[in-house]
């Protein structure tokens, strides 16, 4: 009986503080293996087309994208100018290892999760208290509430973390201390008002809201049918990565025009920040969309395809089976402190 109680729980069994620990968890495999594709990537690009001094790039960990800026031009020793020369793809993965140390791999990822952890935490946290109370009031288990929690989770976490990373853009470009960054960011409040902070925010929401809620909604269709199919009641690591990959795929190829845009607007910001470009008036996404279709074509709509998905699937799945995992440890974990409190 005790154990059919947990398993209907609100929250499957488990704290908000125990999913916080698996989601947390999650982002960190979820770094760990898709960031040495994206420093392959990024050193390669470097070797074709050498950055130059205020040079920004996105630099991709798994679970966010994050402007890089390149400091001092040629005379850069950072990591991603070093001076090893790659003929493709595999020899970059040999010779960083080689001469570099396999460490080198992971090169440039430690600034970067102090606020990618915490908002994968806080988007994967909140889907679920969102997705759970929205069945409870509705007394529903409809395909449309994961859509709609999944929205309003990835909204919240990326209003969340847009202004740090505006902020972090400022500490890295202009290399401040702690002291003059707080002046720069009065300063910059006093010009523009509050709502500074947020630049960049519109087309980063109109590329994560999308995706969000299609990943999520796809993501417990998949679930669900790959439980059906092997005739389970819970999905095992398997199931749970599986889904997580077809679902991170179709979210990624049907958000990818957005995606193009606002990679351009990140780089655009990046340059008004670190070179000191004046904002120019920018024209709106959808203006920006139907100007790339009439330069490019469809084709320019969805520029990058399989670099995207080759990235974005490999990361969903990793995340959100090693989340589901760590959930399931830990419902398991209360279960049997309970059973043995009887």
């Amino acid at each position: 009986m005790m154990s059919e109680n947990v398993s209907v729980s609100p929250t499957g069994g488990i704290t908000p503080l125990q999913q916080m620990l698996a989601s947390g968890t999650g982002a960190l495999f979820t770094s760990l293996f898709v960031t040495p594709l994206d420093v392959v990537k990024i050193r390669l690009q470097a070797q074709r087309t050498p950055f130059s001094k205020g040079k920004c790039f996105l630099y991709c960990n798994g679970l966010m994208d994050h402007l890089y800026v390149c400091q001092n031009g040629n005379s850069c020793t950072a990591w991603y100018k070093a001076p090893t020369r790659f003929t493709g793809t595999l020899d970059a993965f040999v010779k960083i290892t080689r001469h570099e140390g396999i460490k080198s791999l992971w090169s440039g990822l430690p600034p970067t999760l102090v606020m990618a952890v915490p908002a994968t935490v806080i988007y994967f946290t909140s889907y679920d208290q969102l997705r759970d109370y929205l069945r409870s009031r509705m007394g529903s288990q409809g395909a449309h509430i994961p859509l709609v929690a999944g929205a309003i989770a990835r909204l919240g976490a990326v209003t969340v973390i847009s202004p740090l990373e505006l902020i972090r853009t400022k500490m890295q470009s202009r290399q401040l201390s702690y002291r003059e960054l707080r002046v720069c960011i009065q300063s910059a409040v006093a010009q523009d008002g509050w709502l500074s902070l947020w630049r960049g925010l519109g087309p980063t929401v109109l590329r994560d809201v999308p995706f969000s809620a299609l990943y999520w909604f796809n993501y417990e269709l998949v679930k669900e049918w790959l439980c059906r199919q092997s005739q389970r009641d819970e999905a095992t690591f398997m199931v749970s990565f599986t889904a997580g990959a077809v679902s991170g795929t179709v979210a990624a190829v049907l958000t990818l025009p957005f995606d193009v845009v606002k990679t351009q607007r990140q780089i655009e910001l990046g340059d008004m920040e670190t070179l000191r470009v004046a904002a120019s008036k920018r024209s709106s996404t959808w203006l920006l969309l139907r100007r790339i279709q009439a330069e490019s074509g469809t084709r320019g709509l969805f520029a990058g395809f399989l670099p995207r998905v080759i990235k974005v699937a490999p990361a969903c799945a990793i995340m959100i089976s090693t989340y589901e995992f760590g959930k399931t440890f830990f419902q398991k974990l209360n279960q049997e402190r309970r059973l043995s409190g009887l």
